[in-house]
């Protein structure tokens, strides 16, 4: 018999896809209202392609957002039966980051808390590559970690952020469509000129709901956009990842053209489909050598000092 405790789990984790169902309906709803009650037996075939090429698209990357499943920190990062004894033992802090300075000192670990100290999970018992971040709502470290959005009941980071950008994307030109293309038949309805049927309170409230997604989902994917050109997450947009020489918004930036091949790929066929193809193994980041951005200072050197460790990975990217 499954204790009480296990089986309210459960039940929050029920809860957690009423949002996702809310979306599924809506979508359906929008198929349903577009499709049957606007385009079906009228002579628009070329809107019905396009729709349902858009339809298509909006899904797939919708599913590929929600049901893949975050990637785990490499087995190196976490610590061995006799580390975490060691670990255990000791009562000092100091005593415990000296350890875990021993463990990190041959992982590709720039970035460390505010305060200088290794960033370590006590949850997942791992130290946290950099970019990683452990989600209470998910209960594991994920790599690069974006935000937890309810809208897909999962995390976005290292293993779905291109899915995510690209759901953005297609839903939004989904929105967009509908809304021009059903604009002549909202005015129509307020000018008395359609018919009084059933067709004409699903054209306006498709209107009303598509126009307002659509304002909602633009200013959304532009902001993404943004964190993509400077190679940032949502998180490290409100708190800069600390390196050996201080905080740094841009310490992963490597140039636009870069930052955008980091999340999207080298391969140019990738770009628009939602297959993985984004580059590293999200554990390790290259780092970029000169702090260029006006909005962020410079180091006194003007040098990033954890560079020298990461050289082999810039250079793939020069």
């Amino acid at each position: 018999m499954a204790p009480s405790g296990s089986r309210s789990v459960d039940c929050w984790r029920v809860l957690y896809w009423i949002p996702v169902l809310f979306i599924s309906l809506i979508v359906a709803w929008s198929y349903y209202a577009y499709v049957v009650q606007l385009c079906i037996g009228k002579a628009r075939s070329i809107y019905l392609l396009v729709y349902h090429v858009l339809f298509i698209m909006f899904v797939w990357t919708y599913w590929q957002t929600i049901f893949t499943k975050p990637m785990n920190p490499l087995k190196e990062f976490h610590l061995s039966h006799s580390d975490k004894e060691l670990l255990e033992r000791e009562d000092r802090r100091e005593s415990q980051q000296e350890i875990l300075r021993r463990i990190a000192k041959d992982l590709p670990i720039y970035t460390s808390t505010m305060s200088g100290a290794i960033r370590y999970c006590d949850h997942c018992l791992l130290l946290k590559p950099d970019r990683c971040h452990h989600c209470s709502a998910c209960d594991m470290c994920i790599l690069k970690m974006d935000h937890h959005c309810p809208w897909v009941n999962n995390c976005v980071g290292f293993a779905n952020y291109k899915f995510f950008m690209l759901f953005l994307a297609y839903s939004l030109l989904y929105c967009l469509f509908i809304t021009a293309t059903d604009l002549q038949y909202f005015i129509q309805f307020w000018t008395n000129g359609l018919p009084d049927t059933q067709a004409k309170f699903h054209i306006m409230f498709l209107f009303f709901a598509a126009s307002m997604f659509s304002v909602s989902l633009a200013f959304l994917f532009a902001y993404h956009c943004w964190l993509v050109c400077k190679n940032r997450s949502t998180l490290e947009a409100f708190r800069a990842p600390t390196f050996q020489h201080g905080p740094d918004k841009n310490g992963f930036s490597l140039g636009t053209s870069k930052n955008f091949r980091q999340v999207f790929g080298d391969e140019k066929k990738y770009w628009l489909l939602p297959v993985f193809s984004s580059l590293g193994d999200g554990c390790s980041f290259p780092t970029c050598l000169v702090n260029a951005d006006p909005e962020q200072p410079s180091s006194p050197s003007g040098r990033n000092p954890s560079v020298k460790r990461s050289m082999a990975q810039n250079e793939l990217f020069i």
